[in-house]
């Protein structure tokens, strides 16, 4: 397993790599970013970002959803997976901001987390981008990197994850550390061509010295 000294030098070199890493889903205001941020689940940020082109024209506010039926909204996001219960959900959860919260969405995670469709890692992205509240989202990449590291066993949870996450890395770095990872995970430690042979970290990386047939020996040697 990666120590914390480890990881820490880990983060100084991904942060080398990607100074400027940052959300990818393209929004305008945090309701945006919401419906963005739901309609990515199982889906790349690149084909959320096509789609919502269009849909953030025709659909500015809470109320813009509502006033349709169901099967238009399905309809304007059909190109994305899961795409009928995405729209329901989205329905849904702006019902509940105009009842509860005056269509203003929320700045609290836990708050955001008990609307349709918003789970953990979307509520983490939502405070964190559009508020600036300290969160470390885990994503597929997050996860995959972290799990590869060895920071992580690969049995743990997302939210065991997190939480490990969150324990060895300064909480003013959470929300920055969260999307250079996941640009790492997204363009270089790739879920099936990760460029281990030119990786900066790669002597600390349990799963890319295995893939490149390194042991301890080899370690001894260098």
């Amino acid at each position: 397993m990666l120590t914390k000294a480890q990881w820490k030098v880990c983060c100084d070199e991904i942060a080398d790599m990607y100074p400027d890493a940052h959300c990818e889903l393209v929004h305008d205001n945090p309701f945006e970013l919401l419906v963005a941020t739901m309609l990515s689940a199982q889906c790349t940020d690149a084909l959320v970002n096509r789609v919502t082109k269009d849909l953030f024209k025709k659909y500015k506010r809470p109320e813009d959803y509502l006033a349709v039926p169901l099967e238009e909204v399905q309809n304007d996001i059909r190109s994305i997976g899961l795409f009928r219960n995405k729209a329901k959900n989205i329905r849904a959860m702006s019902e509940i901001l105009l009842e509860k919260y005056g269509g203003i969405v929320p700045d609290d995670r836990d708050t955001l987390t008990t609307l349709p469709g918003v789970g953990r890692k979307t509520a983490n992205v939502v405070v964190s981008v559009a508020y600036g509240v300290p969160a470390f989202a885990v994503d597929t990449h997050v996860e995959r990197v972290s799990k590869r590291l060895g920071i992580n066993r690969w049995k743990d949870s997302p939210m065991e994850v997190e939480q490990k996450l969150m324990r060895w890395t300064p909480e003013e770095e959470w929300s920055q550390t969260h999307h250079q990872l996941i640009f790492f995970g997204r363009y270089f430690c790739k879920a099936k061509t990760p460029e281990c042979g030119i990786c900066p970290i790669l002597n600390m990386c349990r799963e890319g010295r295995k893939r490149m047939g390194l042991n301890k020996k080899d370690e001894e040697m260098e």
